[in-house]
């Protein structure tokens, strides 16, 4: 290579001068429009939420970040979509548990877990056990002694097969030895509608959609599915308690990206994206959707992914359940 006369001098005079060097594309990231990719349609905590870390991105990082929702097929859709986007760093997926099932759920995908690179984990919901305030049974070892007192069992009710809120029921049944049916519904209000008629034995379901029902004494929670008892409802005690330790299960959204993503955005935005979650007002909204705050590492957040597929892949091979 031909270095010139010129060429030379500019960079001499440039380096004299004190200025920086001209910055690569990533190091000026964002320079323009975000798109935060949600799996699921608007309204839901998954939307919500990630509307809430979008406004504060963007007034952070005086750059607009706008949600573009695209639902459907089990959150594959989105999940192919950000897959196959440019690793330009103006894609991101907002990605939710179901993105840990979908292969042993449904077989081959049109994506490769290769072709997305985690971010940062962001919120769990967690799932609460529910029954009816006017059910024969009032705990736990009650419920499970009712349901091997029955010839089929139990019946759960959640919002469909290969659900957090299924997957958890199945994780149940397995554990406590009784047979069970998971029933599923579209959405709360359906499945609420059928315990409290007695349709359904029990279900488990994140808690502010359930709360006016505990409030009014129409619910009873009888414990939660998680590793510690939630902020969000610490009189409940955790399945783990009750002699469950394996029954560990809960709703999650993080951030991922295109494989090819530049690791410095990556690396920014995992930063910016504790900074938001640490801010109390975020904070709190998150707490009134029903949302527990979990930060960490791309790393720890791709550990966390790797476990829960294997976690989930182990029981719906056993149980023998398909997507829908």
């Amino acid at each position: 290579m031909t270095i010139t006369r010129r060429t030379l001098l500019g960079t001499l005079a440039l380096s004299l001068s004190g200025l920086p060097p001209p910055l690569h594309a990533e190091d000026a990231w964002p320079s323009r429009l975000v798109r935060l990719i949600s799996p699921y349609g608007p309204g839901g905590s998954n939307d919500i939420s990630l509307r809430l870390l979008a406004e504060e991105f963007g007034r952070s990082l005086h750059q607009q970040f706008i949600v573009e929702n695209k639902p459907g097929a089990g959150t594959r859709i989105a999940n192919d979509m950000v897959a196959h986007a440019p690793g330009d760093g103006y894609t991101f997926l907002y990605v939710a548990a179901p993105y840990a099932t979908a292969e042993a759920l449904f077989g081959k995908l049109t994506y490769e877990r290769t072709d997305l690179q985690p971010v940062a984990m962001a919120v769990i919901a967690p799932l609460f056990l529910i029954i009816s305030a006017d059910a024969p049974f009032k705990t736990l070892p009650e419920l499970i002694a009712y349901g091997k007192s029955k010839p089929d069992g139990l019946t759960f009710a959640s919002p469909g097969a290969g659900s957090q809120p299924h997957l958890a029921g199945e994780l149940l049944f397995r554990d406590a030895g009784v047979k069970g049916l998971n029933i599923p519904f579209r959405g709360d209000a359906a499945s609420y509608t059928e315990l409290l008629a007695g349709r359904v034995d029990a279900t488990l379901t994140a808690l502010t959609t359930a709360l006016p029902y505990v409030q009014s004494g129409k619910f009873r929670v009888l414990g939660v599915a998680s590793s510690e008892r939630s902020p969000l409802y610490p009189r409940a005690p955790t399945l783990r308690e009750q002699g469950f330790p394996n029954v560990i299960a809960a709703g999650w959204f993080g951030f991922m990206a295109p494989a090819t993503t530049p690791q410095p955005v990556v690396d920014k935005l995992q930063a910016e994206v504790a900074r938001a979650l640490a801010t109390p007002a975020v904070k709190d909204k998150l707490t009134a959707q029903g949302l527990e705050v979990r930060t960490g590492t791309a790393a720890e957040f791709g550990q966390f992914i790797d476990s829960e597929t294997q976690k989930w892949t182990g029981l719906i091979r056993e149980a023998g359940l398909k997507g829908e």
